[in-house]
């Protein structure tokens, strides 16, 4: 069985003394004994700070991006090391914000993705459809093609220690959510898709989370579905109590 892993991406908000606060009060408030992973993703800034603070708790620590390269004349950049020397134990490789801000291709993703894993980091590999390719019917097509590109030369050890987010790119931060029911049939074919690249065993043990306006309100129908194994959360992990409440899902 799949450990569930609740994760928020914090984007470009909080400072290192928010970040701290809002650490503090997650401590108190989620319950002893959580049989479940937790990951926060701070800004850079705040990356040392927060490690520090969950060190030895059910808290883990994720970068929103990395960099392919150990290092050199890469202005504004980070490297998997640095990360590592911050405190992080996984990166987010692959958000749609970064695809549609930034130009960053599926090759990009995939050389991020074999730099992470080889230093240690586990990268939380993001993948989505548009609404336009949703509407004409790309989606599964899409998102083959993003994983296949994504997880080229990846080999059957370090594909382990990967995390799959599904995304769709029509549900981030639009108050738009795919259904439990849209949502188990795309993670069904994420894992169909792992199986025939990687083989049954890595396939039933990889986790896919869901991302895409999470909130309290719909965590525990999304985690009622047998494909979905946790979830990626936004705006809705800015808040400590929300947050919780998302974490300790029925």
């Amino acid at each position: 069985m799949i450990k569930p892993l609740i994760a928020g991406n914090w984007k470009m908000n909080k400072t290192v003394s928010e970040a701290l606060d809002f650490v503090k009060r997650l401590k108190e408030v989620l319950p002893d004994g959580l049989d479940r992973g937790v990951v926060i993703a701070p800004s850079f800034t705040a990356l040392r700070s927060v490690a520090k603070e969950t060190r030895g708790t059910v808290i883990h620590t994720a970068a929103q991006n990395l960099h392919w390269e150990e290092k050199g004349a890469f202005t504004g950049e980070i490297s998997a090391g640095m990360l590592l020397d911050c405190g992080c134990e996984f990166v987010i490789i692959g958000h749609s914000e970064r695809r549609a801000l930034f130009g960053e291709t599926n090759a990009d993703i995939n050389r991020k993705i074999r730099a992470a894993l080889p230093a240690g980091l586990k990268p939380i590999f993001c993948i989505g459809e548009t609404l336009a390719e949703r509407e004409s019917g790309n989606t599964f097509p899409v998102l083959e093609g993003q994983l296949k590109e994504g997880l080229k030369n990846i080999s059957f050890d370090d594909i382990r220690q990967a995390v799959i987010a599904y995304e769709p790119v029509w549900a981030i931060g639009t108050g738009r959510t795919a259904s439990p029911e849209q949502a188990q049939e795309a993670h069904a074919f994420i894992r169909k898709i792992i199986e025939t690249c990687f083989g049954e065993k890595v396939s039933s043990g990889l986790p896919i989370l869901y991302g895409g306006s999470v909130h309290p309100g719909n965590i525990d129908s999304l985690m009622a579905r047998p494909d979905v194994n946790g979830v990626l959360v936004g705006g809705a992990s800015l808040e400590a109590e929300s947050f919780a409440r998302i974490i300790t899902f029925k």
